[in-house]
């Protein structure tokens, strides 16, 4: 286990940090870009959860854990491995997506089919899970950029890709099963002409 005695340690001073395998980038980098906006994605999962009661904040739980797992993974390169690395770097497996997979699917057998497009809100939840969604959005959008130019496991983009469904079909939940969605109504709003 790492143990964080120091918080800062002035190494990024000048615009740059270290990945998992010792490489020095500048924090602009893409991969850095990747996992720090799945980082991002993990503190919406805490905003989340102060609204989510049993169930919901167990699978919660178990995402904000995986979206470390997930982080961890994509700031360690295959590639030029330190050979001083005294661990296996860790990576997504499909077990973890087949999980989402599983959980989705028991969410939507409680929904009726939609018929419209929703709006993010409802209740708090809600909206806090849309946020999560989009925000896993980017975060995907950017691994996948950051794959096609470097190796980047294959796993880790399809548990994304599932993450953000199962945020989508989880505010679906958190809005009393479907039945508080806040429905799209094409040109609502638009000026009569």
């Amino acid at each position: 286990m790492v143990v964080l005695s120091k918080i800062y340690t002035r190494t990024g001073d000048k615009g740059e940090t270290a990945l998992g395998n010792g490489t020095r980038v500048p924090k602009h980098d893409a991969r850095v870009n990747a996992y720090g906006t799945v980082d991002e994605t993990n503190a919406t999962v805490g905003l989340a959860r102060l609204h989510a009661r049993a169930e919901m904040d167990e699978a919660l739980a178990r995402i904000s854990n995986d979206l470390f797992d997930l982080g961890a993974d994509l700031c360690t390169p295959d590639r030029h491995l330190d050979a001083t690395l005294t661990y296996t770097p860790l990576r997504m497996i499909a077990p973890q997506v087949d999980r989402l997979e599983q959980e989705i699917d028991a969410m939507n057998a409680r929904l009726t089919p939609l018929r419209s497009f929703i709006l993010p809100g409802g209740s708090a939840l809600a909206a806090q899970l849309h946020l999560c969604r989009t925000v896993c959005r980017r975060a995907e959008r950017l691994v996948v950029e950051l794959a096609a130019a470097e190796d980047v496991n294959p796993e880790a983009v399809r548990y994304l890709n599932r993450l953000s469904d199962w945020f989508f079909v989880a505010g679906r939940i958190a809005n009393d099963d479907g039945r508080a969605d806040v429905l799209w109504v094409p040109g609502l709003t638009r000026p009569k002409a």
